[in-house]
């Protein structure tokens, strides 16, 4: 009688477990049915919604990469994805020195590409783990197949966060640090921006340490000698 009983709950059962895979699906399929709209749309990213739901400050304008010194973007590549023009979303050479210098997750350093970072600021979550590694892989792929360079270079310098209080995208970023638009940074200005990014919470351009400074020195000088890095701003918009 139990097991009649069992078998006779297994539809109802069914019927749930369905509807949940049916929604896990449409949740890991969104982001690729929104990509393409990034070609032409302005984005925001998934931490500056939260912030926003949270009512906690956001200070952000979106800027054409036209409107952005040059210098800031070469910087940035150099700083955070030397062969961003050269790879297709993933730097699987990268990735593998990273693995191979790290003992665990949390030791885990460098191995993102802009692209990577493009996809989880737009549709994941800050922080380390495997789930989030996994999806991010592919979504950087498929970004890199529908949008050019340009425009995710674009994207990122738009929703990277620059400072500790809520400044997203490099004008709200400039404008903090400088007091100037981003399209009037001079290459030590921006070299000392690109050098904040992977903590803008604690490296402040405005008083920088002994360390920021050599950072930004060392990107002003790779700048002048990237034929590479910089390949992929001469493309044509």
């Amino acid at each position: 009688m139990s097991v009649a009983h069992d078998i006779l709950r297994l539809p109802r059962i069914a019927r749930p477990l369905r509807a949940v895979g049916f929604a896990v699906l449409v949740l890991l399929a969104l982001p690729y049915a929104i990509t393409p709209f990034y070609a032409v749309v302005e984005p925001v990213s998934t931490v500056m919604l939260w912030r926003r739901m949270a009512g906690d400050r956001v200070e952000h304008q979106y800027v054409p990469l036209a409107r952005i010194a040059p210098t800031l973007s070469l910087a940035v590549i150099i700083a955070e994805d030397g062969r961003f023009c050269s790879h297709h979303g993933v730097d699987f050479r990268e990735i593998r020195d990273a693995i191979a210098d790290a003992d665990d997750l949390d030791d885990l350093r460098g191995g993102s590409t802009i692209t990577q970072q493009v996809a989880k600021n737009l549709f994941l979550w800050p922080g380390r783990s495997y789930v989030r590694k996994a999806l991010e892989l592919p979504l950087a792929l498929w970004i890199d197949l529908i949008l050019p360079k340009r425009r995710v270079l674009e994207i990122y310098l738009n929703i990277a966060e620059w400072g500790p209080n809520g400044e997203f995208g490099i004008e709200a970023g400039s404008r903090r640090a400088f007091g100037k638009p981003a399209r009037d940074l001079t290459p030590y200005q921006a070299a000392m921006l690109a050098a904040v990014l992977p903590s803008p919470a604690k490296r402040d351009p405005r008083a920088p340490g002994a360390g920021l400074r050599r950072l930004a020195g060392l990107y002003v000088g790779r700048s002048e000698r990237a034929p590479e890095a910089a390949a992929c701003l001469r493309q044509k918009p």
